[in-house]
Parts: C-alpha cells; sequence; structure tokens
C-alpha cells in the first residue's frame, strides 16, 4: 500500500482521503494512519501547490545556477549545501554530477535581483569556485503537469 499511496499523493496531494481509501482498496482509517507515519519518518516532508506564475500579473524570476566548490574535509560538500539553503532566495539545492558540484534553483523579482544575489551572495563563499546561471524563460512541464497544453477541438468536422 505504501508505495501506491505515495505515487497517488505525489500526483494529488489534494486528493480526498475517502477517495484515496477506494484506489488504495482500505479503510480510510488506514489512510490516515499510513500517512502519519509517513510524515512521522520524514518520508513526506511537505505538501505543495504548483502555480503556473505565467497566468499571474506577479513579475517572478526563476534561474538554475550551476555551482563548483570545494570540498571539505570530513563533510564533502555538505556544510556550504547547508550555507547556501539558508537564504531565503534559494527554492532548491541538489548535489550533482558532471562539471558543477551543485544545482540551485532561485527565485527572485527581476533578473537583475538574481544576478546580484549570485554575484554578492552566491559567488563570494569561500569555498565557491565558480558558477553558471540559466535563467527559466519558459515551463513546458514542471512536477509531472504540462503547462499550457493545448486543448483539441472535438467538434466533429461538417463537409459539405
Amino acid at each position: 500500500m505504501r508505495e501506491e499511496l505515495l505515487a497517488v499523493i505525489e500526483k494529488n496531494s489534494r486528493i480526498d482521503l475517502k477517495e484515496l481509501a477506494i484506489i488504495l482498496g482500505v479503510e480510510e482509517i488506514d489512510v490516515v494512519n499510513e500517512l502519519a507515519a509517513l510524515e512521522a519518518e520524514g518520508i513526506i516532508c511537505g505538501y505543495h501547490t504548483l502555480i503556473n506564475w505565467e497566468k499571474t500579473n506577479i513579475e517572478k524570476v526563476t534561474a538554475l545556477i550551476e555551482v563548483r566548490v570545494t570540498p571539505q574535509r570530513g563533510q564533502g560538500f555538505d556544510n556550504v549545501a547547508e550555507r547556501i539553503q539558508k537564504y531565503p532566495e534559494v527554492r532548491s539545492v541538489y548535489l550533482i554530477s558532471g562539471g558543477y558540484d551543485l544545482m540551485v534553483i532561485l527565485e527572485g523579482k527581476t533578473l537583475r535581483e538574481v544576478s546580484s544575489f549570485v554575484s554578492d551572495k552566491l559567488s563570494t563563499l569561500d569555498q565557491v569556485l565558480s558558477t553558471a546561471t540559466h535563467f527559466i524563460l519558459k515551463k513546458y512541464k514542471d512536477h509531472g503537469t504540462v503547462f499550457g497544453q493545448k486543448t483539441e477541438d472535438e467538434r466533429e468536422m461538417i463537409t459539405p
């Protein structure tokens, strides 16, 4: 039940508990207890709403920052990642493979604000060797959700 439960709520965290119980073929109290256990174990870490900011009049800029750092003896990349994640502008921090060590996802109101964060705060950290900034210009799909999906005309074509 656990794996199926996680798969369902990952796609729709607002699903009704009764509906979830029906999908899983268990009692609603079993779903409630399993969710509580998953939260207590730190497997479920939070519930989020996915927003298409382009459809609002709120200005928001998202950037992916690749960061190359010097790992610390005995700590690896953990200390610098923990320092970076404390900034309120930082949405996510990942240890990655390849030419860079960390991927940092930032949000700001303007390109200038994000660029300023990278040059004034991120690049000045002692362990940071270099950064590469990539601004997200348009989202096509995020967390499995397709943005701006075109609806097909389902009307029947009539020809003379």
